[in-house]
């Protein structure tokens, strides 16, 4: 499966080797993203629906600079649950951009309006949740989107619209405005 990332979570998990005799313990670091809410000034998670999506440093995630990530396309396993937990493998990034399967995408309330997940028709059947941090009127969703895939907030529709010149590229667009 084919992954372009949009976006990250809030909250940030690494791992490395116990071995601190090990020359490439660092090389071999795996990273941890997952969703987060704001509690009194510090990024906390909150999960509702517990999941993250997991890179390795030796398939080419470079952890100091995470936006350079932006856009990449990723080959990853096929998304799963493990230990009761939503999982996607990033497994390597791809030297040349190719048409993803799907889409990592982040969804706050500041950019989307809050999402009522769990309600009927609140996502396409298509779209797969990730995570998903609340606390409040606070919340952050990750999710795995294909093209045209869409997520209902109460401000309306948000369809991922890929680019027409690079179509490894989407970003959420308001289609439909909830009336009031």
């Amino acid at each position: 499966m084919l992954v372009t990332i949009t976006g990250f979570g809030s909250v940030w998990r690494r791992k490395f080797a116990k071995n601190q005799n090990d020359p490439q313990r660092f090389a071999r670091g795996v990273y941890y993203n997952t969703t987060g809410v704001d509690i009194g000034g510090t990024t906390r998670q909150r999960p509702k629906i517990a999941g993250y999506a997991r890179f390795n440093a030796c398939g080419g995630f470079d952890p100091h600079r995470p936006a350079r990530m932006i856009g990449r396309v990723f080959e990853c396993a096929d998304p799963c649950v493990w230990q009761g937990e939503n999982k996607l493998l990033f497994q390597r990034i791809l030297g040349k951009p190719e048409k993803p399967d799907a889409f990592l995408v982040v969804v706050r309330p500041e950019l989307n309006g809050l999402l009522a997940v769990g309600s009927t028709d609140w996502r396409s059947a298509d779209t797969w949740l990730i995570s998903f941090s609340e606390c409040g009127d606070k919340q952050e969703a990750m999710l795995l989107v294909p093209m045209y895939g869409w997520v209902h907030t109460k401000l309306g529709r948000f369809v991922l619209e890929p680019g027409l010149r690079q179509p490894w590229m989407a970003r959420l667009v308001l289609a439909s405005v909830e009336p009031e």
